[in-house]
């Protein structure tokens, strides 16, 4: 198949690295997504397993689209609809991209259901409806450069919504963007992981989630389960696979989070526990500064506020003056990994960055920063 997986920006490489290890071949990296090709059985895996993907998309068709009329004909006549789109089940359609004359994406969506829905018609002289809420089938068109690519969605859902974060902090990091994060600063569980300013615990769950291999939450219900050529009989051995491979530690005690708002705090321990995450993860509800580090050498995360959605930017300049006089104090030999949105803050730490990578926040231009604490 081929196959396309969206994905946060800045974060392409370290996508492309891990479905690379979950058997996909012929991986290249785009600006906000990753195409690639596998099996169906390797496809199956990466549902169960992909821990930075936003949604895969199963290329199904392509053809030279100019206009309207264009538009109309490639979808009839590129692709299978009578056999994989009953009438009697539903659909939506999705649209990235543009063209010069098609420029509105609810037009350009109206569009292709027509040609699909006309073609159903002109056979079986019924269509199916559409709905959001519940398809069977979703069809996503692309269009770039005069070219029309038609994909198939294989979840309705995003695959970071991971179904175990009831309760949220002010500002929280989506959960793939978190894992790919912590993917990047190569951390195995092998040392210590310390968020100083952990929220609602996010890149503690996920770090521990990446460090045991474990699962995402399976969906009740996927999408390619629809498809015509859904290969049930692999999916089951697949799903079967995850509790016979996933072994169960009993304690785990090198991931520690510290949270000094007690609201906050809380949410994360409602967080924790509905991942079922509470024998790996030493939560504290304190300030940073008054954590004793009596660890051996390992990594310390912290994703701040940097004015832009949290605090206010004067008053923040103490804030990260005090990371830094906090991390030159008591984790001499540690990395240390900063999310930054705000170049302004970071020379406070009065630490040189070894590393900087260039990464999107909901939007909000970020760094993902390495400082090697001497």
């Amino acid at each position: 198949m081929n196959l396309v997986a969206s994905v946060p920006q800045g974060l392409e490489e370290a996508l492309a690295n891990e479905i690379a290890k979950l058997g996909a071949s012929d991986i290249k990296t785009h600006k906000r997504f990753v195409s690639f090709k596998c099996n169906k059985r390797n496809f199956f895996k990466l549902h169960f397993y992909s821990k930075i993907a936003f949604r895969f998309y199963r290329e199904v068709a392509s053809f030279y689209c100019f206009d309207k009329s264009s538009l109309y004909e490639g979808v009839q006549n590129s692709f299978d609809w009578l056999n994989w789109l009953p009438p009697q089940n539903s659909f939506c359609v999705t649209v990235t991209g543009s063209l010069p004359s098609l420029s509105h994406s609810h037009f350009t969506a109206l569009e292709v259901k027509n040609a699909i829905v006309d073609l159903q018609k002109s056979n079986w002289g019924s269509r199916s409806s559409v709905s959001t809420h519940d398809p069977y089938l979703i069809i996503h068109l692309h269009l770039r450069n005069d070219k029309a690519i038609l994909s198939l969605p294989s979840t309705l859902n995003s695959l970071h919504k991971r179904g175990f974060r009831p309760s949220l902090g002010f500002a929280p990091l989506k959960e793939n963007f978190a894992s790919g994060l912590l993917q990047m600063t190569g951390w195995d569980g092998q040392q210590p992981l310390i968020d100083i300013m952990c929220g609602s615990g996010t890149f503690l769950i996920e770090g521990v989630s990446h460090a045991f291999d474990m699962p995402i939450k399976l969906q009740k219900k996927y999408l390619f389960e629809n498809w015509l050529d859904f290969d049930k009989e692999i999916f089951l051995q697949e799903k079967q696979k995850i509790n016979q491979n996933f072994i169960h530690n009993t304690s785990y005690k090198n991931v520690i989070g510290c949270e000094i708002n007690f609201q906050v705090y809380n949410q994360a321990k409602k967080n924790i526990l509905m991942s079922g995450m509470q024998n790996y993860i030493e939560l504290h509800n304190k300030d940073f500064s008054e954590l004793v580090i009596n660890q051996t050498k390992g990594i310390i995360i912290c994703n701040p506020p940097y004015g832009k959605r949290l605090g206010n930017e004067k008053e923040l300049v103490n804030l990260y003056s005090k990371i830094g006089e906090f991390l030159k104090k008591n984790c001499s030999g540690w990395e240390f990994w900063l999310l930054s949105g705000n170049p302004a803050l970071t020379q406070y730490l009065k630490m040189k960055a070894s590393r900087k990578i260039q990464v999107s926040n909901g939007g909000i231009d970020c760094r993902w920063i390495q400082y090697l604490i001497r």
